[in-house]
């Protein structure tokens, strides 16, 4: 593969980097590594490998077609496109709320501000708002590749440093991983659920390979798209493991435990990063931190707009661009307003909106891996770069594990109320 051509087909996988790596990699991985140490690594490890196929298939689906995964949705049926919309509109308000909230906690510590969390989320939320409408993808594709590079330099060398010091949990604090204690059952569904992020952002992926073929005209091959989107997911990876690493060398054992309120969270966070890395570092992990929740919060915001209009042209079998525009402002608005009502009227506390939010998702992914393995095993996609045996076979592999967890999830939340 030519380095030209590489350099020409990044941006997609990384634009899916920016939105997995997040509140899964920040707050989830974190907290994981912090109550039970090095153990959730194997959790990790093993939900990224069961929903890899069902993320690959949205580049694999908009390079060999040209067309988003909705489009594809809807050449199986228009009830997979309405069903992807009612799973989509029952989720979002959750997630951006979930998105927002950590983005707020960050600005609200960094800058010392005193006023509400909530209101700071007001103002985020209609910021990046007004820089979609003005920016649109361009600036999506360029912010996201430094953020990435920035965030992931420093979060290695913290986690070297913090290796450097030892590793030496109490005893007396130190706690096991127990799967017959509910609150580390919903801990454990609440990770998976976004680890490495919410299935959903397949159907983004494939809106921004689009995307990325009209802005700059270059049609990638199979081969290229492909190894964009490895190198986003192998690199969330890497972030998850040192995220999760931070949080077993600095706080488990020690007595210490992460605030539900994103502002002291944010603290910690970054207070975690600097006890590793030294006092000079504080503004730029700030700055990497605060610029990585900023940017998931963008892309957030810009794909629930950015699907749901066609999806909905799509169900009245009309694709016209006619006021997609005006549309898309309208969806952003519902998100933003949804969002803020979730926020303001039943919980403040982060951890309460990022558990509800992965909660939700880890419930609605089967039924996301589902729709991906059907459009990519239809017959209208062409046969060349439809998936080999084998990747049909780790694709059934990860619905079976997430549908049966699901429904276990299901029968375990009605059997402890």
């Amino acid at each position: 593969m030519k380095s030209k051509n590489i350099l020409k087909t990044l941006g997609p996988g990384l634009l899916w980097a920016g939105a997995a790596v997040g509140v899964s990699h920040l707050v989830q991985s974190t907290r994981a590594g912090a109550n039970f140490g090095f153990y959730f690594i194997w959790i990790l490890l093993l939900a990224n490998f069961l929903k890899y196929p069902s993320f690959e298939f949205g580049p694999r689906y908009a390079t060999s077609t040209g067309k988003t995964l909705v489009q594809g949705y809807s050449k199986i049926g228009k009830w997979a496109v309405i069903l992807y919309i009612i799973l989509t509109i029952s989720t979002m308000f959750a997630i951006q709320a979930a998105v927002t909230v950590v983005t707020a906690g960050l600005v609200g510590n960094i800058f010392n501000l005193s006023i509400s969390i909530n209101t700071i989320s007001a103002i985020i939320l209609v910021v990046t708002m007004v820089i979609l409408i003005i920016g649109k993808y361009a600036i999506l594709d360029k912010l996201i590749k430094f953020i990435i590079i920035i965030l992931s330099i420093t979060t290695i060398f913290a986690v070297i440093k913090s290796f450097s010091l030892g590793y030496n949990p109490n005893p007396e604090f130190a706690k096991n991983f127990d799967f017959t204690k509910s609150l580390d059952i919903a801990f454990l569904i609440a990770f998976i659920g976004w680890m490495p992020a919410p299935l959903d952002i397949s159907i983004w992926h494939s809106f921004w390979s689009v995307a990325k073929q009209k802005d700059t005209g270059y049609k990638p091959k199979l081969k290229e798209s492909l190894f964009d989107f490895n190198v986003g997911y192998i690199g969330t990876i890497i972030l998850a493991l040192g995220f999760l690493s931070l949080g077993a060398l600095v706080m488990y054992g020690s007595g210490e435990k992460f605030s539900p309120k994103g502002i002291a969270f944010s603290g910690q966070l970054i207070k975690m990063f600097t006890s590793s890395t030294g006092a000079w570092a504080y503004w730029i992990i700030a700055i990497a931190a605060l610029t990585t929740m900023f940017s998931t919060t963008t892309t957030c915001l810009d794909a629930y707009s950015r699907v749901l209009t066609p999806s909905i042209k799509l169900i009245k079998n009309n694709e016209t661009k006619k006021n997609t525009g005006s549309i898309s402002i309208f969806w952003m608005t519902i998100v933003v307003t949804g969002s803020l009502a979730l926020l303001f009227f039943f919980s403040s506390s982060m951890k309460f909106m990022v558990d509800l939010a992965t909660t939700i998702s880890f419930v609605t992914a089967p039924f996301f891996a589902i729709l991906n393995y059907m459009v990519v095993t239809d017959k209208h996609m062409p046969v060349k770069a439809r998936p080999k045996l084998w990747l049909k076979i780790h694709a059934w592999i990860g619905i079976i594990f997430l549908s049966a967890f699901s429904i276990f999830y299901i029968f375990w939340k009605l059997t402890i109320f």
